[in-house]
């Protein structure tokens, strides 16, 4: 999608996305029941009425699912507004030997994607990888001729990313930086960021376009990691929204996991089953029909009887849980959790235009800096969902 295009697309997104927020905003996880369930009755119950199983079958496809109205409507128009071509991709020169030494196969796989979706008009002479971690990136995408920068905030991962460096004999310099403080970039430079978070990826925005970078390449993650209670827009048409989203909201573009191996599954629905249970619980004890937040608990947790589980949990937020029928209750928290998750499709349905009004947030605010923006995918979501990329060039 070019910048001509996308501030047309961006004011689209902004009307469906603020006319139908009642259906995204609420999380069925602290809602016992829903505002549009009264208003669409008949999706409530069907979704209701679905199992765990069909849920996370539909997880990552619920334009698919056959429900009731509106949410075919719904889905059909999601689809349209957030479509995008995949980048045009050039073929990479091949790695060098044991370059991939160290790096998970995935994140490879997104390295080689990321490079090979790399278009510029000029070739970069000096990469800049921004929050590099070892540099695996900015190493793949070192040509003769061409020099690096890596900057990293974390001291382990610059000592070791300059030995891989040094160990392949390329001209690589990795930099201990906070790229938060006062810093500049040099406009000879060309930035790449690959699943750079929140404020990190936004402050590479600001700081490359101010320098006057000629190019620039991001795949935005973590939208939700930002040191504000709301999201502040970068462009003016996102600041002239009505459209105020708050860090819960940010992170709707997330929930949608593609790579979460089968423990990693059951430890997740194990935990929210558990929480839904003493969600249960916690309105009986306090009279009060509300979610209680609870702190992040660690794994081990989940090792505990259930009754054990929810004594402490309790005892935590002050509560005295008294004698409890622990079975029934463990029992109703699972059947919840497939209540949440089937609910929880109607949201699933605005991930990807929400993460696209954000990313053309992101893409006009360089349009503003005279910036040619190409905006699209550079590889499947199977690969990653956060697969959209914005590539800027100067002429």
């Amino acid at each position: 999608m070019r910048a001509k295009d996308a501030e047309a697309r961006f004011k689209a997104l902004d009307r469906f996305l603020i006319e139908h927020q009642g259906l995204w905003r609420p999380r069925p996880f602290t809602h016992l029941h829903l505002p549009w369930e009264t208003e669409h009755p008949a999706l409530s119950q069907w979704l209701r009425q679905r199992s765990l199983a069909e849920a996370e079958a539909s997880h990552n496809h619920p334009h698919d699912l056959p429900a009731p109205a509106p949410f075919p409507q719904l889905a059909a128009q999601a689809l349209h507004l957030s479509a995008v071509d995949k980048l045009p991709t050039h073929a990479l020169e091949p790695a060098r030997h044991r370059l991939n030494v160290d790096v998970p196969g995935r994140k490879w796989q997104q390295i080689e994607a990321f490079g090979a979706a790399l278009n510029f008009a000029e070739t970069p002479t000096h990469w800049l990888d921004w929050c590099a971690g070892k540099g695996h990136l900015g190493r793949r995408l070192l040509q003769p001729d061409q020099r690096l920068t890596c900057l990293e905030y974390d001291p382990a991962l610059v000592a070791s990313g300059q030995a891989l460096s040094d160990h392949h004999r390329l001209p690589v310099t990795h930099r201990l930086q906070d790229v938060m403080t006062d810093m500049a970039i040099d406009p000879a430079h060309t930035p790449v960021a690959l699943h750079a978070c929140g404020d990190l990826h936004v402050r590479l925005l600001q700081l490359a376009s101010s320098a006057g970078c000629k190019q620039l390449a991001l795949a935005p993650c973590c939208y939700n990691r930002i040191n504000a209670d709301h999201y502040q827009a970068l462009s003016a048409a996102g600041r002239a929204s009505r459209l105020q989203l708050s860090i819960e909201d940010l992170g709707l573009p997330l929930s949608e996991t593609v790579t979460a191996g089968n423990r990693v599954r059951q430890q997740r629905d194990t935990s929210m089953a558990r929480r839904l249970g003493f969600d249960r619980l916690q309105r009986q004890l306090r009279g009060c029909d509300e979610y209680l937040p609870a702190p992040s608990l660690p794994a081990i947790w989940l090792d505990k009887p259930f009754a054990d589980y929810c004594q402490e949990l309790a005892s935590l937020k002050g509560l005295s849980t008294g004698k409890q029928d622990w079975a029934a209750l463990e029992v109703h928290g699972w059947r919840r959790l497939a209540e949440v998750r089937n609910l929880e499709l109607v949201r699933g349905l605005f991930r990807r235009p929400l993460e696209m009004w954000l990313v053309l947030d992101r893409a006009l605010f360089l349009k503003e800096r005279d910036y040619n923006v190409e905006v699209g995918s550079f590889c499947e979501t199977a690969l990653t969902p956060r697969n959209l990329m914005v590539l800027a060039e100067r002429d």
